[in-house]
């Protein structure tokens, strides 16, 4: 499990990093108006998503109301890993793993299984390797670990897990990780080399 921490924005998609009064029963409060031109915002289902965004009137960004915790899962089958070719910014046509953020009300578990589904088309316990592209991937396929694309991957955490879990796959001991992924000043979500790898433990 890694936290990732950016020192830039400049790529960052639209949603919103205001802290929002969350009710006990996982309610959030409704945005009125957008916080980037101050328009009007409506209530309703952004395409290619399934629940109720707030969404501009005039400059049309959604604000997301979730923690900014990245859940995911890494899917082997007969050593091979599943990995999707982003469809959306930022890194757009790069590869990554079925991963996106948290929604409020469920537990990391929860959200990796729901990510990998909406992305790649897959259940977690896969009897068998089905799969296919959801709205935000254009294309999902295996790769043996000797063949993953790492000069195409899309983000920094996608690179350090994939690195970490190639070592441990390969030393016979598949470890549990945990450490801050910091991106270097100045740099993009696909600069996925522009980065140090801190307070990492392994169990």
């Amino acid at each position: 499990m890694f936290s990732t921490q950016s020192q830039s924005n400049s790529d960052a998609p639209s949603s919103s990093s205001t802290s929002v009064a969350v009710h006990s029963a996982g309610n959030v409060h409704k945005i009125k108006f957008c916080q980037w031109c101050g328009g009007p915002a409506k209530h309703e289902i952004p395409d290619g998503e399934e629940k109720i965004r707030a969404i501009c009137t005039l400059c049309g960004k959604i604000a997301y109301q979730n923690p900014k915790m990245v859940v995911g899962c890494l899917i082997e089958h007969d050593r091979k890993i599943l990995l999707c070719k982003r469809n959306i910014e930022p890194s757009f046509g790069l590869w990554t793993l079925p991963a996106g953020y948290l929604e409020i009300g469920e537990s990391a578990a929860e959200g990796a299984i729901r990510e990998t589904w909406e992305e790649a088309g897959a259940e977690v316990e896969l009897k068998k390797p089905q799969f296919s592209p959801g709205p935000e991937s254009s294309e999902c396929s295996f790769f043996e670990l000797d063949n993953i694309p790492f000069d195409s991957l899309a983000f920094s955490s996608i690179f350090v897990t994939l690195n970490l879990y190639i070592e441990d796959v390969k030393s016979g001991n598949v470890k549990f990780h945990y450490g801050t992924i910091n991106k270097r000043l100045g740099t993009g979500p696909s600069d996925i080399r522009a980065f140090t790898l801190d307070y990492h433990l392994q169990v």
